[in-house]
C-alpha cells in the first residue's frame, strides 16, 4: 500500500534482452505496491516483447528515439512523479523511498547517484567525475535515473524532441523552475557501453559532444558524430 506520492516509473526499450528482464523483475514490489510500471517500445522483435507483459501495467508502442517514446510513456502515466530508468539499471530494493521522501515535501525533480557495473578501477573514477559533475552543474544525464514531478514535466514540455542530449536539455529546462535534488544513493547501470568502446575512447568521444553541445551544435550532427566515432 502506498505511503506517499505514487510513481510512474517508464522505461524505453529497443531489444534490450536480459538486461530489460532484470530490471522489471527488480521492479515487481513496487508494483506490489501500487506504483506503476510503463515500457516504451521503439520497434522490438514482439516475441521478445510478449515475454515481458506479464511484468508490465502498461506496454507502449511507440516512434523510436528515446525522447519519443519516454513522452508516449508519460502521457499515459498516472503517477504524481515520472521516474525515467533506462534498461539495464539495476534497481536496489528501497531505493524509491528516497524519491517519496523528498516528493512528500512539494514538486521536486532530481536524479540518483550511479555506479557503473564493472569491476575496472579506471570506472571508480568515471562514474565518481559523473555524480560530482552533475551536483555541481544541477545538470542530470538519463543514466541517473530522472525523476520529475508532474507539474514540473509539463511545465517545460517533456524531453525535447531531439536525437542526442535530450536529457541534458531537459535539465537545462528544469533548472530555471527548481534546484534538483542530488540523491546520493546509486542506481547501478551497465558499464558495456565503457567496456566495449574503451574507457578512454568513451570518455573523450562524451566530452566532445557535450563540448560541441554547449558551443551550440545541433543534436542532429552531434547523433551523426556519435554514429561515425563509435568502434563496431
Amino acid at each position: 500500500m502506498l505511503t506517499g506520492p505514487r510513481l510512474s516509473i517508464i522505461i524505453p526499450c529497443l531489444n534490450e534482452g536480459e538486461l530489460l528482464k532484470q530490471c522489471l523483475l527488480d521492479l515487481q514490489l513496487l508494483r506490489s505496491e501500487g506504483h506503476e510500471l510503463i515500457l516504451v517500445d521503439g520497434g522490438s522483435d514482439k516475441s521478445y516483447l510478449s515475454q515481458l507483459t506479464a511484468y508490465l501495467d502498461h506496454l507502449v508502442n511507440s516512434t523510436p528515439g528515446r525522447a519519443h517514446q519516454m513522452n508516449q510513456g508519460a502521457a499515459i502515466a498516472t503517477g504524481e512523479i515520472l521516474w525515467f530508468l533506462h534498461a539495464d539499471s539495476q534497481i536496489v530494493s528501497g531505493i524509491e523511498k528516497n524519491i517519496t521522501r523528498v516528493a512528500s515535501k512539494g514538486p521536486i525533480w532530481g536524479r540518483f547517484d550511479i555506479r557503473l557495473s564493472g569491476a575496472h578501477p579506471m570506472l571508480r573514477i568515471v562514474e565518481w567525475m559523473m555524480n560530482r559533475r552533475s551536483c555541481l552543474s544541477g545538470i542530470a544525464t538519463g543514466d541517473q535515473a530522472i525523476f520529475i514531478h508532474r507539474d514540473f514535466f509539463r511545465k517545460v514540455g517533456g524531453f525535447p524532441l531531439q536525437p542526442l542530449m535530450e536529457d541534458i536539455e531537459i535539465s537545462r529546462r528544469l533548472k530555471r523552475i527548481a534546484t534538483p535534488i542530488c540523491l546520493r544513493e546509486k542506481i547501478v547501470t551497465s558499464s558495456r557501453r565503457w567496456e566495449s568502446q574503451g574507457i578512454m575512447r568513451t570518455i573523450l568521444l562524451m566530452w566532445m559532444l557535450r563540448l560541441g553541445y554547449w558551443l551550440g551544435v545541433s543534436p542532429d550532427d552531434l547523433a551523426k558524430c556519435y554514429r561515425n566515432n563509435r568502434a563496431d
